[in-house]
């Protein structure tokens, strides 16, 4: 499906209820498939959570994930301990270019038997479950905080526990310290200090009632959407101010961009605010929360001001690479950008070219980053439906503000 988005002006005030944090989520469903005791409310409508959740249920040997990466590495360590278990695990042709070699040799470490039946080091991976006895593993820490969480969730469920020792810079820490709040949230003990992450083991759970908070990465396309109108607020729930999700420094992030933002109980208020704009061009590390760094690269090149954003190793691993494509699509609209290996530069512009059409690379993230610049131009998002991965009802909320959207 193929949308185009007319310019408008401004957008109306509206209240938006969010879907449920795809990354809590997909934690939590694999706690729930190890520790049945555990009920879950607010869960994401994602694709990727939903894919998680009929993986997690599929007697098959072969469990297509598709485009669904998270899914992809937890479903690795999840089937890795599962005693007497054979399952091939596979996925789109992107996935299949997506390393998960780290991971495999990290579970390896623990004696989990798994073989690639491609190319090594990327899916598909062929998966005989085991009952590790080992309770030490070492890996590289700078690559994929996934892998880490990955090994960290089926850590309790081993008989002696696990001790995670990282290597080198560790890479997206909040999502780490997401995993040992769900834990603890679960009941299950763990410990992250200095480089060491050391979780207890755990039979068996008291019942839990956990609520997903909403997706802080699905909020950020709203920070964009006021901070490019003109004068206007926008309500979206269920957030927290004491969140454990590491994108929520939006809220600090975006107070330069022109958005102040009001917490209230269980939601949070987007307000467009006068005053000078604060470039962001001596460098926001956002080594700790990459998923938005489309977003803002997209509101400052909307906003006419230039960014220079670091931390960005892990976005040629996503979806697509996150990085290139950033680069091909501003620049089709007028702007200029400098890449390297893990930054961004964008430089200052005046104007935005109309009628752009916008490619999204299989990439949720593209088209929902790029859809707030209606109200600076009218351009066209191919591949729509690709929201779906994270964030289904997102056409349809923006639709709820305002924006006028039809399908060509």
């Amino acid at each position: 499906m193929n949308l185009k988005l007319e310019h408008i002006p401004n957008i109306e005030g509206n209240t938006l209820q969010i879907t449920g944090s795809k990354s809590e989520t997909n934690r939590l469903l694999i706690l729930q498939a190890l520790y049945p005791n555990i009920s879950i409310e607010n869960v994401s409508n994602s694709d990727d959570s939903e894919l998680m959740q009929k993986a997690l249920k599929s007697d098959e040997i072969t469990v297509d994930i598709h485009h669904a990466g998270t899914a992809m590495r937890f479903l690795t360590a999840y089937f890795a301990v599962k005693y007497g278990r054979e399952t091939v695990l596979t996925g789109s042709k992107r996935m299949k270019e997506r390393p998960i070699k780290i991971l495999v040799e990290a579970l390896e470490q623990l004696g989990c038997e798994i073989s690639y039946e491609n190319e090594h080091g990327y899916p598909p991976i062929r998966i005989q479950g085991k009952r590790p006895e080992t309770n030490s593993v070492s890996l590289q820490a700078n690559v994929s905080s996934q892998y880490i969480s990955a090994l960290m969730l089926i850590a309790p469920s081993l008989p002696n526990g696990l001790e995670i020792v990282l290597e080198g810079k560790i890479t997206s820490v909040p999502y780490i310290n997401m995993t040992l709040s769900l834990l603890s949230d679960a009941g299950i003990k763990g410990v992250f200090k200095n480089n060491k992450i050391t979780i207890n083991p755990c039979d068996k759970i008291s019942p839990k009632n956990i609520v997903v908070e909403s997706d802080w990465s699905s909020a950020s396309y709203f920070y964009s959407i006021v901070a490019l109108s003109d004068n206007t607020s926008v309500t979206i729930g269920s957030y927290k101010k004491k969140s454990y999700q590491g994108d929520a420094k939006l809220a600090e992030i975006y107070k330069s961009l022109g958005v102040e933002t009001t917490f209230d109980q269980n939601t949070i208020t987007l307000k467009k605010v006068s005053g000078k704009l604060k470039k962001l061009e001596d460098g926001l590390d956002l080594s700790n929360s990459p998923d938005i760094a489309q977003t803002i690269a997209v509101t400052c090149f909307g906003l006419g001001i230039g960014c220079y954003l670091t931390g960005l190793h892990t976005l040629k691993i996503k979806e697509t690479d996150r990085l290139e494509a950033l680069k091909n699509e501003i620049e089709k609209l007028g702007g200029q950008v400098h890449i390297t290996e893990n930054s961004l530069r964008l430089e200052p512009s005046g104007s935005i070219k109309k009628d752009v059409t916008i490619a999204t690379y299989h990439d949720h993230r593209m088209a929902m980053a790029f859809a707030p610049l209606a109200l600076k131009t009218s351009l066209y998002v191919e591949d729509a439906n690709v929201v779906s991965k994270s964030y289904p009802d997102f056409w349809l909320d923006l639709k709820k503000l305002g924006f006028k959207i039809s399908e060509v």
